[in-house]
């Protein structure tokens, strides 16, 4: 078997086949738009809804009055304070029940906790999400057992900082590749490796660690003072200065068996799992940048004049001013139905989930990019210089250097894009997959096109027309209901895009990533203006026509950015760029790097990883 095969092997196995529950993303992608599975959006009980806007309301007054993110980019660290603070407040344990010690808030309330930190000091947010969305709490709350729960969930909810370890030097999105060992012992299991890019690993007290067991992948909670672990160094990055990310060393680490979360080999699908849920921090934290940049984007683009206009009445300026305030609009609604879904658990929403990482990921970043353009030589010098000077200290470049991590943190937008192309396909794979299965005889794929036959017999019909052919359907969202109507007919679409792709490639298809991520890009625009409608109508009790307005606006932006998507399904240089890629990674053009000096430091492209003692000093610490 080929690497590559071991590791398709390796991540298909760790995916959860069933769907149990019905799923927007899912029948989205199949060419049926369900509307009645977001709309209306599922709503807190009112207690819980109280409860929720307390918390926000202590956290609000404690990040204006004792967090000062211009001292936390300067000296790129979390002062002590400032963490205990927030274990007071309670933040370490927003969705912990209150059984085990915290405040068992919603997803809906996490996730608005993280947007107003996000758009204040996102270093501190990140604090707060890899503590909460990937560490310790969110695994243990899925798969621990309950003596496990009673153990750490209570340190967790009080502020004891926990982290998750995957990622070594030579295993990034590719799992099969996992070098750490956990061996059994006797009733511990012995752990060896290095785990590289350790988000809070540097001060946290408790670890969820993913180490190989056999041949499959185990995950265990490890006390971070266990003999024979050693944070060798803190990272540092372009942004995100403030936190506490670092390299760590297993050596011989014993770890109780108890510690074991789930079964042996049952690692990465916990991780797949708690990332379900857990990738909705980053979009809430892309929510409150973009929702800054609008505030940012309102003031200078009405303060500044040149050629005896505002800037933002130049039709130049005004387009990226319109950009931003209707994608933070969408960022916001996109975040908010997927945190409501998650409250409800009546939906699946490890499409969903993972579409509104993807698409806040790379839409704040162009937000983020468009501010940077409108403020000009000031969008491009730092805070602290422009207030020097006399200005005042906007953060604009140091939001762009943070938001750029968003786009790479818990599944880059290549990997996530293949992520939910499977599962957009999965429908195809399950009736037809043994049809381009090349290990299967004449017979069984006798059998499998019949049983093909009959499913597109049923369904290819469906896509020919459907509601969104009617001129008067959705009507109750008024002006906006021809947004929807228009993501009725591209689901179909889409989904008929899909087909075609798989008639013509068969088992080829995974390898056309540029077809199979406009796909899910496509997916991604109907996600975000059905939610934007969705919340626009919602909020037309109280605001009136301003949310539509701002609503028609973006709908009208990401038809245009899913049209063009279409048109490259079929049309683009893929083929030809693959092919000069090959030459330039064969040193066929080596010229075009002459005339050049590489300012580069010496050192292999990937640090060497042999398991055994540190050779370094121990730069852990505690939150004092």
């Amino acid at each position: 078997m080929t690497d590559y095969a071991k590791a398709r092997e390796v991540a298909e196995q760790a995916r959860e086949k069933e769907w149990a529950r019905p799923s927007f993303g899912r029948q989205l992608f199949l060419g049926n738009f369900r509307l009645d599975l977001v709309h209306p959006a599922p709503a807190l009980p009112e207690t819980d809804a109280k409860k929720g806007e307390e918390f926000l309301r202590a956290l609000r007054r404690f990040l204006d009055t004792r967090v000062d993110p211009a001292l936390i980019e300067r000296t790129a660290q979390v002062p002590d304070e400032v963490v205990k603070g927030l274990a007071e407040l309670g933040a370490f344990g927003i969705t912990i029940e209150e059984e085990y010690g915290g405040l068992g808030l919603s997803h809906l309330d996490y996730g608005r906790a993280l947007m107003l930190v996000g758009s204040y000091c996102p270093a501190l947010s990140t604090l707060l999400s890899a503590h909460q969305s990937i560490g310790v709490p969110q695994p243990l709350k899925q798969f621990g057992t309950e003596e496990q729960k009673r153990r750490f969930l209570p340190r967790c909810a009080k502020g004891e900082v926990s982290a998750f370890l995957l990622t070594e030097p030579d295993v990034g999105s590719d799992p099969a590749r996992l070098a750490t060992t956990a061996v059994r012992d006797g009733d511990d299991y012995v752990l060896d490796g290095v785990k590289l890019w350790t988000t809070n690993g540097v001060v946290a007290g408790l670890l969820v660690v993913m180490a190989r067991t056999g041949k499959k992948i185990s995950a265990f909670v490890v006390e971070a003072d266990t003999p024979g672990i050693t944070v060798e160094r803190r990272n540092a990055f372009m942004g995100l200065r403030g936190i506490e990310n670092g390299v760590t060393r297993f050596h011989r680490v014993r770890v109780p068996a108890a510690n074991l979360i789930g079964r042996e080999g049952q690692g990465l699908k916990i991780a797949l799992t708690t990332l379900n849920t857990g990738r909705l921090s980053l979009p809430a934290v892309c929510a409150g940048n973009a929702k800054w940049a609008v505030k940012i984007a309102r003031e200078w683009g009405d303060a500044r004049v040149q050629w005896g206009r505002r800037i933002g009445e130049h039709e130049a300026v005004a387009r990226k001013i319109a950009f931003i305030a209707g994608t933070a609009y969408a960022l916001e609604a996109v975040m908010d139905l997927s945190c409501r879904l998650a409250d409800e658990k009546s939906n699946d929403i490890r499409i969903e989930a993972a579409l509104a990482k993807l698409y806040a990921s790379e839409m704040a970043w162009q937000v983020a990019d468009e501010l940077v353009q409108i403020r000009g030589g000031r969008g491009y010098e730092t805070a602290e210089s422009l207030a020097a000077r006399g200005e005042r200290g906007v953060p604009a470049e140091q939001v762009l250097r943070d938001m750029r991590i968003n786009r790479i943190f818990e599944g880059s937008t290549e990997i996530m894009q293949l992520l939910i192309a499977r599962e957009a396909v999965d429908a195809h794979l399950t009736v037809a997959g043994e049809l381009i299965d090349p290990s299967l005889g004449g017979r069984a794929k006798a059998r499998a096109a019949v049983k093909a036959g009959g499913f597109y017999a049923r369904w290819l019909p469906t896509l020919v027309a459907g509601t969104g052919n009617r001129p008067g359907s959705y009507a109750e969202f008024g002006a906006l209901a021809r947004h929807l109507r228009y993501v009725e007919r591209t689901s179909r679409k889409l989904a008929r895009a899909t087909f075609y792709g798989m008639s013509r490639w068969q088992g080829r298809l995974e390898h056309k990533q540029g077809f199979l991520g406009r796909i899910v890009d496509i997916g991604a625009e109907l996600f975000a203006i059905t939610a934007t409608c969705v919340r626009a109508r919602e909020d037309e009790a109280e605001l009136g026509r301003k949310p539509a307005e701002i609503a028609d606006t973006f709908c009208h932006q990401a038809r245009l950015r899913a049209d063009a998507l279409f048109d490259r399904l079929w049309d683009n240089s893929d083929a030809r760029d693959v092919r000069l890629a090959r030459h330039v990674l064969r040193g066929r053009y080596t010229f075009l790097e002459e005339g050049i000096l590489d300012a580069s430091i010496d050192g292999p492209w990937i640090a060497a990883t042999a398991h055994g003692p540190s050779a370094t000093g121990n730069v852990h610490r505690s939150i004092s």
